[in-house]
C-alpha cells in the first residue's frame, strides 16, 4: 500500500511539474520571435535517446553524498522522492513538449484578431483562446507523462533508495525473491492507474474537435522584445538543466576514481573487465534495436494498411484496431512478466524462442507498437481510397498498389516509424530486464547492472554510449531521409 501511494504521489507531482515546464518551453518555441528555436527544439528532443536510469546516475555525482553539489541540498537526501521527481521531469520533458507544441501550432489566427479588436488584455487573451485551445494537447500530455512516470522502472532502482515504488516492488519480487506469483499480483496492481489513464485520455480525445479549419489563418508571432527576451532566458534555463544532465554522465564516464582522482581517463569504457555484459551487450542492444526496426516498422506498416485500407471483415479490422491500441497502457515490466508465464511454458510451441534475441525483438516491438501504428494509420489516412477503387478497376493485384504507391507516398512515416523504434530498443530497460539471457544482455541493462554492483562510472560511460548511439541514428536518418524523399515526394513540389 506504500508502494501504491508513493508511485501515485510522485507520478501526480512529476506531471503537474513537467506539464508547465513544458507548456512555457513550447509557448516561447510557438509563439515568441526568440532566436536559435532550432537549437532549443533539438536540446529538448535529447532527453528521448538516453535510458531513464541516465539522469539518476547524474543525480547521484551532483547531490549525492559525495556529489558536487550537495550543500545544495540542504540536508535533505536526492536518494528518495526529491532525485525521482528530478530525474522523472528530465526523462519525460520532451514527450511533453511534442504534444503541447503540436497543440500550440494548429492555433487560429483570427481568434487573436478579434480579442485584440474587443481590446482583450494578453492575461484575458492567454486564458480565453490559447489555454482552451491547448486543452486538449495540455490533457494528453499529462497523462502520457503520468503513465511513463508511474511505470518507469530505471530511475527509482537507481536512485529512489528505500523510498519504494511499484515498479522498483516487481524486480525486487521477481529478480530477487523468485516470486512470480507476487510480481504478477503487483503487476496487474501496477496495471490498474495506468489503463484508468488511458482510458480517460481516449475519452477526452474523442470530445476534440477541430480548432484549425479550412477558412482558418495560421498564427504568426510578432516581434516583442521583452517577451522574446524573457522566452530566451526560460528556453535558456531548461536547456542547460537538460545539457547539464548529459554534460555530467560525460564527466563522470571520464573521470578515474571519483571524487579522488579527478584525471581523466577511459578505464570506465573498458566494459568486460565489469559486471553487465560488456561490449558485447553494447553490440546485443545494436543488434536488437536494428531487427526491431527492420522487423517492427514492416509488421506495423502491413498491419495499419490492412486496417486502413482493406474491405470487409470489418469486426476483424476494429479488432486488430483496439489490439494494437493497448500496449500503450500495459506497462513494460507488465509486458515482460507475461512473456516468462507465456513463452516459458515447456508445452507451448514458441517455447524454443525464449532466452533468445527473438524474445527481445518480439517484446519490443510490441511495447511500442501504438505510436508506431498511430503514425502509420495516420499516413495512410491521407491517401483517398480512390487509389483503391482505380487499382481495382484496372484489375491490378492489391500488392502493386502496395508497393507502388501506398509505400513511396507513405514513406516519411516508414521512417520515422524505423527511427522511433530503433531509439526507444536501444533505451528500453523495463520491457527486457525480465528476459534477457546471459547471451543476450543489453547495453540498458548493463548500465542498471554495473550501477548495481557499484561501477557507477562505467555504468555512465555505457549510458553515454547509447545516447551517441542514438544521436548518430538519428543523423543517419535524416541524411537517408534526405536523398531518399527527394526521389520518392517529388510528386509533393511543384
Amino acid at each position: 500500500m506504500r508502494s501504491i501511494e508513493n508511485s501515485l504521489l510522485i507520478s501526480a507531482i512529476s506531471t503537474v511539474i513537467t506539464v508547465i515546464l513544458a507548456f512555457g518551453f513550447a509557448y516561447s518555441l510557438n509563439r515568441s520571435c526568440m532566436r536559435f528555436k532550432g537549437l532549443f527544439r533539438l536540446i529538448a528532443m535529447a532527453p528521448i535517446l538516453v535510458p531513464s536510469l541516465l539522469p539518476g546516475i547524474a543525480l547521484v555525482y551532483l547531490f549525492g553524498n559525495q556529489g558536487m553539489l550537495k550543500s545544495v541540498m540542504m540536508g535533505e537526501s536526492i536518494y528518495g522522492p526529491w532525485g525521482i521527481v528530478i530525474g522523472s521531469v528530465f526523462f519525460t520533458f520532451p514527450h511533453a513538449m511534442l504534444i503541447i507544441s503540436t497543440a500550440l501550432a494548429i492555433s487560429d489566427a483570427r481568434l487573436y484578431e478579434a480579442a485584440v479588436s474587443l481590446r482583450a488584455s494578453p492575461w484575458k487573451t492567454f486564458w480565453t483562446v490559447t489555454i482552451p485551445g491547448a486543452r486538449y494537447g495540455l490533457i494528453s500530455a499529462s497523462f502520457v507523462v503520468f503513465n511513463l512516470v508511474i511505470t518507469d522502472f530505471g530511475l527509482p532502482k537507481v536512485i529512489g533508495g528505500q523510498f519504494n515504488m511499484l515498479a522498483v516492488d516487481i524486480y525486487k519480487q521477481v529478480i530477487g525473491q523468485q516470486n512470480f506469483e507476487m510480481g504478477a499480483v503487483v503487476s496487474v496492481v501496477l496495471l490498474v492507474p495506468a489503463m484508468f489513464a488511458f482510458g480517460i485520455d481516449r475519452v477526452v480525445q474523442r470530445k476534440q474537435v477541430a480548432l484549425l479549419t479550412s477558412r482558418s489563418v495560421v498564427y504568426q508571432p510578432v516581434p516583442n522584445g521583452r517577451f522574446d527576451t524573457l522566452s530566451f532566458i526560460y528556453c535558456s534555463f531548461v536547456a542547460i538543466f537538460i545539457v547539464g544532465i548529459l554534460a555530467v554522465c560525460q564527466y563522470a564516464a571520464l573521470i578515474k576514481f571519483w571524487p579522488y582522482d579527478l584525471s581523466l581517463s577511459l578505464k570506465n569504457y573498458a566494459f568486460d573487465l565489469m559486471d553487465g555484459g560488456g561490449w558485447d551487450a553494447y553490440y546485443n542492444s545494436i543488434k536488437m534495436a536494428s531487427l526491431v526496426a527492420l522487423f517492427g516498422t514492416v509488421v506495423v506498416f502491413v498491419g495499419a494498411y490492412m486496417v486502413e485500407k482493406t474491405q470487409g471483415f470489418k469486426f476483424g479490422r476494429s479488432l486488430f484496431q483496439f489490439l494494437a491500441m493497448l500496449p500503450m497502457a500495459i506497462p513494460g515490466m507488465v509486458l515482460g512478466l507475461a512473456y516468462i508465464f507465456f513463452f516459458n511454458n515447456p508445452d507451448n510451441p514458441l517455447n524454443f524462442i525464449y532466452g533468445t534475441m527473438a524474445i527481445l525483438v518480439l517484446c519490443t516491438v510490441t511495447h511500442f507498437y501504438t505510436v508506431s501504428h498511430l503514425t502509420a494509420v495516420t499516413a495512410l489516412k491521407q491517401m483517398d481510397n480512390e487509389f483503391e477503387s482505380v487499382n481495382s478497376s484496372l484489375k491490378q493485384p492489391f500488392y502493386k498498389l502496395f508497393l507502388r504507391v501506398s509505400v513511396p507516398v507513405s514513406l516519411p512515416a516508414i521512417l520515422d516509424i524505423s527511427i522511433y523504434l530503433f531509439v526507444n530498443a536501444m533505451t528500453t530497460v523495463s520491457a527486457v530486464v525480465f528476459l534477457y539471457s546471459s547471451g543476450t544482455a543489453l547495453a540498458a541493462i548493463a548500465v542498471l547492472n554495473m550501477d548495481d554492483a557499484g561501477d557507477v562510472a562505467p555504468a555512465a560511460a555505457m549510458g553515454m554510449m547509447i545516447f551517441y548511439t542514438n544521436a548518430g541514428a538519428r543523423i543517419l536518418h535524416l541524411i537517408i531521409s534526405k536523398f531518399v524523399l527527394k526521389r520518392t515526394q517529388g510528386w509533393r513540389s511543384r
